[in-house]
């Protein structure tokens, strides 16, 4: 075969489009072009993406930047095709008054779900890593997609949280503005104890730990009288980035306390009743009871 023949088949004319001819020519290239393309554009994302994470950008910002750099370069692509094909835009009105009426009729979730993404990369008031409550739900932000966002629960599972969701309901972000959160321990100790020894020891407890933030300062307050124990609180401020942090941290004060409380001779509280009777209280011995046998053996 000839390069006249090749030059021949590739001018075939396949199709046209108004006053546009789609040759075999034209259809061979998109692809080929469009492969090349979206090479050259997922290469150059890496290599801004790893220049932006060695200068410490927070990963919300390049998640953020990645995500519109895709959608720009998609639609210069798109339109480099359509211009290779000699198509207009135009072409494409009826396809979106049809995406228009689907979005009325059945997609109106996903439109939603797809707005309230961009909202949430875009004002950041929920960023990758961030400590989030959802009810009673725990966990931390892995990422932050079109329709949902990626959190990890407290017990390791993957939960994916619809956008739309964490607009229009109540969250918690335990760490929008920095990872300092305050934390109490309670403790109850049995009536007739030292309070102000034990205050001391609370509060020695709190000081001697290396996590716990000496600004502001941990504080031990006599809560309450309560009904078996006599109440206190030990306050302090960590920083942490999860919960399971803070429990820890509460779990080393507890071990601490119990340990400094026995050696003071402080009694840790426990339920107790006292039982009042109006009136005499008689108590008799009951005579041993006596066996068959031996009732026998008497007779």
């Amino acid at each position: 075969m000839s390069w006249q023949d090749i030059k021949e088949i590739l001018s075939f004319v396949l199709f046209t489009y108004g006053d546009s001819a789609i040759t075999v020519s034209q259809v061979l290239q998109v692809p080929l072009l469009l492969l090349l393309a979206w090479f050259i554009v997922t290469r150059i994302g890496k290599l801004i993406r790893r220049a932006m994470l060695a200068r410490k950008v927070a990963p919300d910002a390049v998640h953020l930047f990645s995500r519109i750099y895709l959608i720009l370069a998609i639609a210069i692509i798109v339109v480099t095709s359509l211009e290779i094909l000699n198509i207009p835009l135009k072409a494409f009105a009826f396809v979106s008054g049809a995406i228009a009426i689907g979005v009325g009729f059945g997609a109106q979730n996903i439109i939603n779900n797809f707005i309230s993404g961009w909202i949430l990369m875009w004002e950041r008031p929920i960023r990758i890593g961030d400590f989030l409550e959802i009810g009673e739900t725990k966990g931390v932000v892995e990422s932050i997609n079109t329709r949902s966002t990626l959190i990890r629960r407290n017990d390791g599972v993957h939960m994916l949280v619809p956008n739309s969701h964490l607009l229009e309901n109540t969250v918690t972000n335990w760490t929008l503005i920095d990872n300092i959160a305050r934390s109490t321990v309670r403790v109850g100790v049995a009536y007739g104890a030292d309070v102000e020894k034990v205050a001391d020891i609370i509060k020695q407890t709190l000081d001697e730990h290396e996590e716990i933030l000496t600004a502001p300062t941990p504080i031990a307050i006599f809560e309450d009288f309560g009904d078996n124990a006599l109440i206190f609180d030990g306050i302090f401020w960590v920083c942490a980035n999860t919960e399971a942090d803070i429990r820890r941290i509460r779990s080393d004060i507890r071990f601490r306390i119990y340990k400094l409380f026995n050696e003071a001779g402080i009694v840790i509280a426990f339920p107790q009743r006292d039982l009042h009777l109006d009136g005499e209280l008689k108590i008799t011995k009951a005579a041993p009871r006596v066996s068959e046998d031996e009732q026998g053996r008497q007779t």
